[in-house]
Formats: structure tokens, sequence, C-alpha cells
């Protein structure tokens, strides 16, 4: 009898045990079901500053009941380190054009399924397969522009600035801000030459250095986001600077007026992409295609002030906009104007080198 309910016991105890491991996993499993599902229903976004329409994110949310989560960079190089660290979860990135390179050879992007995106037949011709991401396999274009020169008509002659060239005349002196970037201030400097921004010729380059530090007693400053500030509060008359942000002046400031140098400048992109941390990557696509759709990249457009790449999105924008030639170029234009591609590391390093010679001699 003793042996039968020591049995019986046994038995209730491992009967016991067993529902208990079965709840164990049950409940486990049901966590990592609603942690799959809460990680599916947020979208990280990583972007620069004041670059999207908040509104458009606002619809996205309403319309797929995915909560963005949403945080900003001030410099590709910025973007590229937290990338590598790992530990933030981004879903969607928004990398240059000049960066793309270095971010796929470092394993930081995944590869798109043009199977998933919805509206890439919109983008402008010009702006796909660029010579860094043929094919795009791992981006889409964003917003585009180009790079060239902020002047205030209320002091300066616009007529008198028509290239990069002109940058170096002596009756500029203390009037220019300069952009704070080693491919954009030596690009001004090469393309005034006649050499390609892209040089990996150690003579060009050199001697790119060498006029660089001759418009020494031009520059005021050498600066990025404030170059905006001072060109508004008109306490600079001449400035480099992107389209888009010459736009933002223009806006808050008639006076001023954006030239695109007829030496030659750059034409580049912000781009869509899809980051190795992403988790939720359907959510991403269903971003990207949010944004593709013409009405809601017209809108953006409206909001940021940069040049669309959506050709559907510019027929429904106000015409003086898009005919404006100084932000939407016209097709001879375009093919004159060169894309910023990546140098590798050892002409980065020779670049970086030169304009912090050239910003030490200030």
């Amino acid at each position: 009898m003793k042996r039968l309910v020591t049995l019986m016991i046994a038995i209730l105890a491992m009967v016991a045990i067993l529902f208990g491991v079965k709840n164990f996993i049950q409940n486990k499993e049901a966590k990592e079901e609603s942690s799959s599902s809460s990680e599916q229903q947020q979208l990280f976004l990583f972007n620069w500053g004041n670059y999207i329409d908040p509104e458009l994110i606002k619809e996205f949310e309403a319309e797929t009941g995915i909560q963005v989560v949403y945080e900003t960079f001030d410099s590709n190089d910025a973007m590229e380190a937290k990338l590598k660290q790992g530990g933030t979860r981004y879903d969607l990135v928004f990398p240059s054009e000049s960066s793309i390179t270095k971010l796929v050879n470092q394993n930081l992007l995944q590869k798109l399924d043009h199977s998933k995106i919805k509206g890439l037949e919109n983008i402008s011709s010009f702006l796909l397969n660029s010579p860094v991401d043929q094919g795009n396999q791992y981006t889409i274009p964003y917003f585009w522009g180009t790079v060239g020169i902020m002047v205030n008509t209320k002091y300066i002659d616009p007529e008198s600035i028509q290239t990069w060239g002109d940058l170096w005349k002596e009756e500029f002196k203390n009037k220019l801000l300069v952009l704070d970037g080693n491919r954009e201030a030596l690009g001004m400097a090469l393309q005034s030459l006649g050499y390609s921004l892209n040089s990996k010729n150690e003579t060009e380059l050199k001697a790119a250095e060498e006029k660089l530090k001759e418009l020494k007693s031009n520059v005021r400053a050498v600066l990025n986001e404030e170059i905006k500030t001072m060109m508004k509060l008109e306490e600079a008359p001449i400035g480099m600077g992107y389209s888009g942000d010459a736009a933002a002046v223009a806006e808050e400031n008639p006076n001023v007026q954006y030239i695109l140098p007829k030496d030659g400048s750059a034409v580049w992109t912000d781009n869509f992409a899809i980051a190795h941390t992403a988790v939720n990557v359907e959510g991403a696509y269903a971003f990207i295609n949010f944004m593709l759709r013409p009405e809601n990249a017209a809108k953006n457009a409206e909001f940021v002030g940069y040049a669309t790449p959506n050709e559907k999105a510019k027929e429904l924008m106000d015409p003086e906009v898009t005919a404006d030639e100084t932000f939407y170029p016209s097709e001879e234009v375009i093919q004159s104007l060169e894309h910023y591609e990546f140098l590798g590391n050892e002409w980065i390093t020779k670049y970086n080198e030169a304009f912090l010679d050239f910003k030490m001699g200030l």
C-alpha cells in the first residue's frame, strides 16, 4: 500500500512538473509573440534634422497603425558611427550618396527587394543607377539638389558671380562663407580650375589646395548650418550652400539668390535605405511606398524645400517652383553636373588633410 501511495505521489509530482513546464513554454512563446508584434508595430527612422513633414508621419501612423520613432543625425559620419556601434535599432536610414559605398562595404545596409517597392518608376531617370549604387540595389532617392552660391543682391550684383572662380575676386574680401566640408570646398576649387571634383590626381589636388589657400582673404568663416542663419540675417553677402538650404533662406530673405556656377557643380541625393539593424523590414517598405506616392512626395518637398526626385509629384507642385532652373535644372545643365563618388580611404585622407591645412591657415 505504501508503495502504491508513493507511486501515486511520484506520478502527481511528475504531472505537476510537466504542467509547469508547459505553462512556462506557453508563457515564453506568448511573450515572444507579443514582443515580436510590438516590434512590428514600431518603425525606427534615422534621418537628417528638419527633413520630413511631420504631418506625413502622422498620416502614415494613422493609415498603418505603425508607430514611428524618429531620430536625427547631423552628418553622414555620425549616422555611420551609430550603425556600426549596433545596440540601437534603426529600420530606415537616409544616407547621402557620397557615403553609400562605404556603408555597403561595411555591410551596414540591406539589399532592397524591388518587388516590394511601389512608385520607383516615378523617380527621375538621371538620379537612378548612380555610380555608387548601380541598379539601386541598396538605395532609392529621397531628395536631391546641387551645390552653389547664395548671393545677397542688396549688396552684390549677381552678374558679378557666375562661376566658382569669381569668388576669388578682390572685391569680395571678407564677404564669403565657405561650407565646412572637404568635398564641397575642394570640389569648388577643383572645378574652378577645370578639374573633376572627384579627382584622384596628386597634381590636381595640390593645385586645388593652393587655390583654396588663395581664397583666404575673402573667407569670413567656414561653417555649415550657420551659413543659412547668417545669410538670412544679412551677416554676410555671399555663401556656399546646398540648393534646398538656399531655397529656405530665400523664402525668409527674398534678397538672397541662388546661383549654379557655370564652371561646374555637384548633383547629390539623400536616399532611403534599410539598415542592417532593421527589425521591421516590412514597415520600412511600407514607409518607402507611402513616401513615394506623388501626393506625399509633393507635400514633403513643399515642406522641406529641397527638389523632389519624383516626376509625378512635380506635376502636383507650384509650377513656379518646378520651373525655376536654379533648383530644377534643365536636362542640358544636369548632364554637366558631377555626382560625388566614393574616393576610397586613401584619397579621403588626402582630401581631409588638404582641407585641414586650408582651415588652419585662416
